[in-house]
């Protein structure tokens, strides 16, 4: 289980907006194009495709930014684009996303485009425009000014180095520099056998074929890979190296403390690309928010499982991460049950990630096999269930003094350990049409002694365009026939 998971959901629900990143380095605009190939050309022998579909993404450090802002970050970019309509275009596909791009310069040179042709998710050719000059001094003083005033303010750096000219010996010194002044970490994703530039920084995120040559050593003789990489850790004076090994998962090498593994999630992969920005950007945030080390790198890995299941270059989002953490029965029962508005920020963040929905409530005093299969059968209808707890005082103003003979905190937490049940939130009104209005969900399920007209906000969810469901009770199971043979002194 990732540790800190109750404050790790807590950063993906809403604690990572206050947080600041800036990310440096080589930006690139991601475009494909997409459709069927049925025939060979008779001018050539090469495949024909019939184009259905165009469209373009951030790539490089772009996308980097993009996975921070999609875990709800602030994040600000710092690179170079060209004054043209690939540079316009990207500037803009980040700025909707919420990216502060007031940092990235005007250039001389064309902004960094590649073109992908793909048919049913195989890659059939990339188009690459790019310069292979290096960049005019004055670019370069200038974006040496701008990242290092960027600094100031943030609470992470991430030089995303592509090796296509942006991180200069001089931009990195700059930047890390500053950093360190201020006690903020930098981290770097490396494209360069030099790792000399990064001396100074708090962790180098390299693959192995990376680090095979930085090192010199075979990326296959791996022990000695790892112990060449370990004498980096002194030579360039950073905190701890994150090794991405594919499918062996993510290996941490600290100064002073021992190696640890975090294993790669098991999913079904079609893109690898983009998957380092994403380690990056998860890595740069939790460190940010002051996770600890191995949660953070869990974190990082169970963000680069999701991404690879994508194709193209497709940014992590917070909501997906926490549909991940709270799969039930993984989850503990403490993390469902939850106050009113974590309640809606974890519902928010299920529906951007594209779940479904259900809603149901009642006072499930002395829980019994009736309302297990309401709950079953709720969870029939979506993807995640919400349930509303009445309150003590309000299960007595509804049922008599007499009741509830299972106080609130008890009930929630018996129907949070519930595998049905994925999140548990208590209601002191009357009804639950408050909740209701601001959890918003797909489907209102009640059961069978109710009609969709007599159930509690049917009006709001259909207006909406949500639906209400029925559900068949259980005949002769209830907490009142069960309290009325205990009375009795009959066993129940």
């Amino acid at each position: 289980m990732l540790p800190e998971v109750a404050r790790v959901l807590e950063l993906l629900e809403h604690g990572f907006r206050s947080l600041r990143v800036l990310v440096v380095g080589d930006l690139m605009l991601d475009r494909y194009v997409e459709g069927d190939v049925e025939r060979i050309s008779p001018e050539a022998p090469v495949p024909v495709l019939r184009q259905v579909r165009e469209y373009s993404r951030p790539g490089g450090a772009a996308n980097v930014a993009m996975n921070l802002a999609g875990l709800g970050l602030q994040t600000s970019l710092c690179g170079r684009l060209g004054v043209d309509a690939a540079g316009a275009e990207l500037r803009q596909l980040v700025q909707e996303a919420g990216v502060h791009a007031e940092n990235v310069i005007a250039s001389a040179a064309a902004t960094i485009t590649k073109t992908r042709v793909v048919s049913r998710t195989q890659q059939l050719l990339r188009l690459d425009v790019e310069t292979r000059e290096a960049p005019p001094q004055h670019e370069d003083d200038a974006l040496v000014e701008r990242a290092a005033g960027a600094v100031a303010g943030m609470h992470a750096v991430v030089l995303s180095d592509y090796a296509k000219g942006t991180l200069s010996p001089q931009v990195c010194r700059a930047v890390i520099g500053a950093a360190r002044r201020r006690g903020i970490p930098v981290l770097v994703d490396p494209k360069t056998r030099d790792l000399g530039r990064y001396r100074g920084s708090t962790t180098i995120c390299p693959n192995l074929a990376e680090l095979s040559m930085a090192t010199g050593v075979a990326a296959h003789q791996t022990e000695a890979l790892l112990a060449a990489a370990h004498e980096l850790l002194q030579q360039l004076d950073i905190e701890f190296l994150t090794v991405t090994m594919s499918e062996r998962g993510i290996r941490v090498l600290q100064r002073e403390q021992p190696d640890f593994v975090s294993p790669a999630k098991a999913r079904e992969v079609y893109d690898v690309s983009g998957a380092g920005d994403t380690v990056i950007a998860t890595l740069a945030a939790s460190l940010a928010a002051g996770l600890g080390l191995p949660a953070a790198v869990e974190l990082a890995n169970l963000a680069a499982g999701i991404v690879v299941g994508k194709l193209g270059t497709v940014p992590v989002h917070a909501g997906e991460l926490v549909s991940q953490l709270t799969q039930s029965p993984t989850v503990s029962s403490n993390e469902k049950v939850l106050a009113r508005e974590r309640a809606r920020a974890r519902v928010e963040e299920w529906r951007a990630a594209g779940e479904t929905i259900v809603f149901t409530n009642g006072c499930f005093d002395l829980l019994h096999v009736g309302h297990i299969t309401l709950l079953e059968d709720c969870h029939r209808f979506g993807s995640k269930l919400v349930v509303a707890l009445n309150t003590d005082a309000s299960v007595s103003r509804l049922k008599g003094p007499s009741r509830p003979i299972v106080g609130e905190n008890e009930r929630a937490k018996v129907m949070a350990a519930l595998a049905a049940v994925d999140l548990v939130t208590l209601f002191d009104e009357p009804t639950p049409l408050n909740l209701i209005e601001i959890l918003r969900p797909d489907v209102l399920v009640k059961g069978g002694d109710y009609t969709v007209q007599t159930v509690v906000g049917h009006e709001v969810v259909a207006g909406y365009g949500g639906r209400v469901q029925i559900v068949p009770t259980v005949a002769g199971f209830s907490t009142t026939n069960i309290v009325r043979k205990l009375t009795a002194g009959v066993s129940a």
